[in-house]
């Protein structure tokens, strides 16, 4: 199953992500990205994707495996 991975670096706290599924990632109190789960259900692939694709750093990525 594919799973996201967070670059915490890259990371700048925008929150483009949250907006788009919050029930997959939340921003911490140091406004950083951290992930409520990491898998990614092919349901729910495409709205996953398109939260990725939100990030204006691209701090974030689905890694198929």
């Amino acid at each position: 199953m594919p799973t996201l991975n967070v670059d915490r670096a890259l990371c700048e706290g925008y929150g483009n992500c949250v907006f788009q599924a919050d029930d997959v990632f939340d921003l911490g109190a140091d406004d950083i990205v951290t992930l409520r789960r990491a898998d990614v259900p092919p349901g729910d692939r495409t709205r996953i994707e398109e939260a990725v694709l939100s990030c204006p750093v691209g701090a974030l990525s689905i890694v198929d495996g």
